[in-house]
C-alpha cells in the first residue's frame, strides 16, 4: 500500500487539504500518515490540530517549531527548528510521498527535509503569485524541490513550467477550496450566531488582516488605516479572524483585540474552521483584508471582497474583487464600491478563475497511480530548447 503523507501547519491550509486527506483515507489501496505542525501545536493560534482529530483523522507526528517570537530572527529560527523535527518525523514515518500545499515557512522546512532524504513530494497550489510577501519565493523554491505540482489555473500550469518543471508532471486541478464550498452544509443564520455568539446586522464584514512580510515597519500602519476605516462604518457588525503566524504578526493580533474591546459591532476569533469561515462568507456582505481565500473562494459565493494592499499582488482575480491602497481613504472608497446598487447587482454574473470544483478526487488519483519509481531525479525542462 502506498504510503501518501500529509504535512499542515495551519487552519487554512488544512481547511484546503481536508476532502484530499478523506479521500486517501477512503481508499483500500492508499495509507494516510498526517503530520501537523506550526499553528496547529500553538494555544496562541486555538491549537488547531483538534480540529484535525474531530475531522476524524489520526496525527502520527507533531513537529513542534514555532519560537515565541515573531521577528525575522524568530521566524528563521522557527525553520531551522522545523527542519530538524521534521528529519526526525520523516525518518519515523517513511512515506512513500509527501503531500504540501502553497508557500508558508513551516511547509519549506519540511520540504528541505524530504529533499535530503530523497522522498518525492507533491505541491498543490503551486504557480502562483504573492509579490507583496516572501511566500512567493518560498512557493517557488518548494516548486523546484517538488516533483509531481497540482495547479489551480492554466497560468499556474504555465509559470510552472516556466520554472523548469516537466509538463508531463503538471496537472491542471483547480482550486481545492471549491471542494469545501461544494461539500460542506453550511450553517444557516441562526446556527451561525449561536455558534459565534454573535448576532448578525443589516450590513456585515468578515475581515482577515495578514502581515505584509516584505515590507519594512507598514504592518501596525496598515492596520491603523484597516481599523480607522472600520471605525467609521454604520450599523455594520464585524467579526475578524486572527492573523497568521507571520512576521510582525502579533502586534496586529494585539490591534485587533484592543479595537474589539472598543466596539461592541465586533468580535474576533483565533480560529473560525473551516465550516464557520465559509458560513460567515455566506452570510456577510463581503469579506476585507488581504488574505488568499478573498480570491480564491468568496467568489464562488457571489460575494465580494475587498483586496488591500500587495500580498495578493499577481494572484488571478475575479472581478467581484475590489482592490484597494492600505490607506484610510482608499480603504473607505472600497466600502462605498462594495455597498454600491451596480456593484452587489454585478456579483450575479462573476465566475471564479480556480473552477467549479472537483480538485480532491482528481489529485487523489494521480497520487495513487502515478509511477514513483525514479521520480527524485528530476530533468530541468529548459524553455530555450524549444
Amino acid at each position: 500500500m502506498r504510503k501518501i503523507c500529509i504535512i499542515t501547519g495551519t487552519r487554512a491550509e488544512y481547511g484546503l487539504l481536508r476532502w484530499v486527506m478523506q479521500c486517501i483515507k477512503d481508499d483500500p489501496e492508499l495509507t494516510l500518515q498526517i503530520i501537523a505542525t506550526g499553528m496547529h501545536l500553538s494555544p496562541e493560534f486555538g491549537l488547531t490540530y483538534r480540529d484535525i482529530e474531530q475531522g476524524g483523522f489520526q496525527i502520527d507526528r507533531k513537529v513542534e517549531m514555532l519560537t515565541s517570537s515573531d521577528t525575522p530572527v524568530g521566524i528563521a529560527k522557527s525553520m531551522g527548528l522545523g527542519l530538524i523535527g521534521f528529519a526526525d518525523a520523516l525518518n519515523e514515518l517513511k512515506p512513500d510521498l509527501i503531500v504540501v500545499l502553497g508557500d508558508r515557512f513551516e511547509i519549506f522546512s519540511a520540504v528541505s527535509a524530504a529533499l535530503v532524504a530523497r522522498i518525492p513530494v507533491a505541491h498543490l497550489h503551486g504557480g502562483e503569485l504573492t509579490e507583496g510577501a516572501f511566500d512567493d519565493a518560498i512557493r517557488h523554491s518548494i516548486t523546484k524541490m517538488s516533483h509531481l505540482h497540482f495547479v489551480a489555473a492554466e497560468e499556474y500550469r504555465k509559470r510552472v513550467i516556466q520554472l523548469g518543471e516537466q509538463p508531463d508532471r503538471i496537472f491542471l486541478v483547480g482550486g481545492l477550496g471549491i471542494d469545501n464550498i461544494k461539500r460542506l452544509k453550511l450553517l444557516d443564520q441562526e446556527e451561525l450566531e449561536a455558534s459565534l455568539d454573535f448576532k448578525l446586522g443589516s450590513k456585515n464584514l468578515l475581515i482577515t488582516f495578514h502581515p505584509v512580510t516584505l515590507e519594512t515597519a507598514t504592518a501596525s500602519d496598515q492596520m491603523a488605516q484597516l481599523l480607522a476605516a472600520l471605525a467609521e462604518l454604520e450599523d455594520t457588525q464585524l467579526i475578524f479572524t486572527m492573523p497568521n503566524a507571520d512576521t510582525d504578526g502579533r502586534v496586529l493580533i494585539k490591534m485587533v483585540e484592543e479595537f474589539v474591546a472598543q466596539h461592541a459591532n465586533a468580535r474576533a476569533y483565533t480560529s473560525l474552521g473551516q465550516l464557520r469561515y465559509l458560513s460567515c462568507i455566506s452570510h456577510v456582505d463581503g469579506v476585507v483584508g488581504n488574505s488568499s481565500s478573498g480570491l480564491a473562494e468568496v467568489p464562488s459565493f457571489k460575494k465580494g471582497t475587498i483586496n488591500i494592499g500587495d500580498r495578493q499582488r499577481g494572484r488571478l482575480q475575479a472581478a467581484s474583487v475590489i482592490n484597494c491602497e492600505p490607506t484610510f481613504q482608499s480603504i473607505t472608497a472600497a466600502f462605498k464600491t462594495l455597498h454600491s446598487l451596480d456593484f452587489q447587482k454585478s456579483l450575479s454574473k462573476v465566475i471564479s478563475p480556480y473552477g467549479d470544483g472537483g480538485a480532491s478526487v482528481k489529485v487523489v488519483e494521480i497520487l495513487k497511480n502515478y509511477s514513483l519509481c525514479g521520480m527524485v531525479k528530476k530533468m530541468f525542462y529548459d524553455l530555450c530548447n524549444e
